[in-house]
């Protein structure tokens, strides 16, 4: 069995280990929330509009466990979200109808923000990403999808179908009240329990939040209006030194960010890596380097 669901061999490791997915995360909840149902799913069925960041801690649970977790990890936690998904509903604003929440144009929506967000986030930052493997990540990511209730032959596999689907779903997207208010908690959110201690930086935050806003595509940014536009050249060197500054903190200090169930994970993700032959010395983060890998495994292509 397969030390972890995504080695690192995969694109999705060089993406999912690096630290702009803080950045990539929380633009992918900006760019959800402009799906109406999508994000009146959130709203009635979370404490999303108290604690925005708990959410951002839960998405990288899940997607920290289909990456670096066991195949039999990612099952079960996929097993988990399915059932509270099956389990939920929406009340349509428009319709005053009440819909399932597991519905796929829903599901997939999610997923193609989360992950698209993801990808040009880590290009923008200056993540080393060759077209090809840009794709490749895509391809990778349909397995995620299928563990939140997906076919993976529905979901883009590329880079220019994930564009043609984002093309396509515009006349369904707008700002609702919720979508609007989602934009401000998450440039000034309430911090969860576990981060408190954070607090007294708090207004330093509000950059970061920015800097998310910032890296939604144009056409979102059009959308919310919530801020005044800046030069491009400044966003993506803002994003570039965010990603440098970010993958300088050791990994030790940097697993706090996570939930403690998180953090066990990757604990026994580091256990499989080095009893399957993976130079551990310098963790998780240290197999971004392939000479750290057993001699045996394929390379990722430069």
């Amino acid at each position: 069995m397969a030390a972890t669901v995504q080695p690192p061999e995969s694109v999705t490791w060089r993406i999912h280990i690096d630290r702009i997915m803080w950045i990539g995360g929380v633009s992918s909840l900006m760019l959800q929330a402009l799906h109406p149902m999508a994000m009146w799913g959130v709203w009635q069925n979370s404490d999303f509009q108290h604690d925005p960041f708990g959410r951002l801690q839960r998405t990288a649970d899940f997607v920290g466990v289909a990456t670096f977790g066991s195949p039999d990890e990612a099952e079960a936690i996929g097993s988990r979200v399915r059932g509270i998904h099956r389990r939920m509903r929406i009340r349509n604003r428009d319709t005053g109808r009440t819909e399932r929440l597991d519905q796929p144009e829903l599901l997939l929506w999610v997923h193609c923000a989360e992950v698209y967000s993801y990808l040009r986030a880590a290009r923008r930052a200056g993540l080393p990403l060759t077209g090809a493997m840009a794709d490749r990540y895509l391809t990778e990511q349909r397995r995620s999808g299928a563990y939140v209730g997906l076919h993976e032959q529905d979901i883009p596999g590329s880079v220019r179908e994930m564009e043609t689907y984002f093309r396509e779903m515009r006349p369904v997207l707008r700002v609702t009240e919720e979508a609007a208010a989602t934009v401000r908690f998450l440039m000034w959110p309430r911090l969860p329990r576990n981060l408190r201690f954070l607090a007294a930086g708090k207004p330093a935050y509000f950059p970061f939040g920015a800097l998310c806003y910032y890296s939604l595509p144009d056409w979102a940014r059009a959308m919310y209006g919530a801020l005044p536009e800046v030069p491009r050249p400044a966003v993506t060197a803002a994003l570039r030194s965010f990603r440098l500054a970010m993958n300088t903190v050791p990994e030790s200090v940097h697993d706090h960010s996570f939930m403690k169930p998180t953090r066990e994970m990757l604990e026994r993700a580091r256990v499989r890596l080095g009893e399957d032959g993976y130079d551990m010395s310098k963790g998780l983060f240290g197999l971004r380097d392939p000479r750290r890998w057993p001699a045996d495994r394929d390379r990722v292509p430069a």
